[in-house]
């Protein structure tokens, strides 16, 4: 059976779509009501240097390419063993499984639905995102210009990563219920097919898979449907085995100031961003690159997680109220050992201390 018709069987209370590999046995057996339980990390977080031999396997990409030009990589005291060049949220929980992936980068939906089947990890470092990233794009010849206009329609809908919430979000913003709209259930890396072959008729979209699919597919009628729904979170996250390995630890904590660093570097380094990672890594024109960050906003990191925790369990809540993952409480999701460690590593200006 191929993983797309895989999906397309699931029911949307009872899926998890892991790309390269699936846990949806799981994913049905998981409870649908309750709380979800999860152990907790142990002892102090260690202050010092990780042993020189320590490893870790990190997927996160951006700071891989902002390591060199930035000088950032003289920063690293520890050896990376692999780079995985995976991001979306069901493809890092896979790799948490599997003990190949030690410490990643993602929205703040994966450790919630990571939770909800079991696999227990830690949210270590976090960034806010006060600004829409996602754009809603529609299927060539499609009329929909506003979120109203879904009601019927099919939406491309991925339950474990971050587009999933934005659609959530959308729809109850415009008094849509799921039972609205057709959730079709597929990873975000099918989305661009499902809009082109028109199985569905509108998904959700960041740049720059955005533009390049407008380039496209723009004469032939596609186009952009905007809102003001936020997704807040960006973090690191980590499982808590590795957490519990001082070792270890000592090299997630000395991570995490290179990656908020990295991150104010690209901000401010515009020209070589665009070029390094749009252009070179990602396809796109250099015009493109550059109207793209012209539409960011700088890299902010909370001293405080207090708003990204509530700003989490309300996710959860929507997602629980939708069937797709049971109740929880998400403070033990934030390992606040790490807490303020990402602010303090960057200049004032790029912190939120409200």
């Amino acid at each position: 059976m191929s993983q797309q018709l895989a999906y397309a069987m699931v029911g949307r209370r009872s899926f998890l779509a892991l790309a390269g590999g699936t846990v949806l046995g799981l994913a049905a057996c998981s409870p649908q009501t309750g709380t979800v339980a999860r152990s907790e990390t142990v002892g102090k977080l260690p202050s010092g240097a990780p042993p020189p031999d320590t490893k870790l396997s990190v997927a996160v990409r951006t700071t891989r390419l902002q390591l060199k030009p930035s000088g950032l990589d003289k920063e690293v005291p520890f050896k990376v063993s692999e780079w995985p060049n995976l991001n979306a949220g069901p493809d890092i929980i896979q790799g948490f499984r599997a003990r190949s992936i030690d410490l990643a980068a993602n929205a703040g939906i994966p450790p919630i639905q990571a939770n909800a089947i079991g696999v227990d990890a830690k949210i270590v470092a976090v960034q806010v995102r006060n600004e829409p990233i996602y754009v809603f794009a529609t299927a060539p010849g499609s009329s929909l210009t506003d979120v109203a206009d879904f009601r019927g329609k099919k939406i491309a809908f991925s339950q474990g990563q971050a587009q999933g919430v934005v659609v959530l979000r959308a729809l109850k913003k415009a008094g849509l219920s799921n039972d609205d709209v057709e959730l079709v259930a597929l990873p975000s890396t099918q989305f661009l097919t499902a809009l082109q072959s028109g199985q569905v008729d509108v998904a959700p979209l960041a740049e720059p898979t955005l533009t390049k699919y407008l380039d496209q597919y723009g004469k032939d009628g596609a186009r952009a449907v905007t809102t003001d729904v936020v997704d807040l979170l960006v973090v690191l996250w980590a499982p808590t085995d590795v957490l519990n390995d001082p070792a270890k630890a000592a090299a997630v904590r000395s991570f995490i100031p290179v990656w908020a660093r990295g991150q104010v570097w690209a901000w401010e380094h515009t020209d070589q961003w665009i070029d390094t990672y749009y252009v070179k890594d990602q396809g796109v024109t250099e015009e493109d690159g550059a109207r793209i960050v012209a539409s960011l906003r700088a890299p902010t990191f909370p001293v405080s997680w207090d708003k990204a925790i509530a700003w989490e369990q309300e996710t959860a809540d929507l997602m629980a109220e939708g069937g797709f993952v049971p109740e929880q409480d998400v403070t033990g999701l934030f390992d606040r050992r790490f807490e303020g460690l990402a602010a303090t590593a960057v200049p004032a200006r790029y912190r939120e201390t409200s």
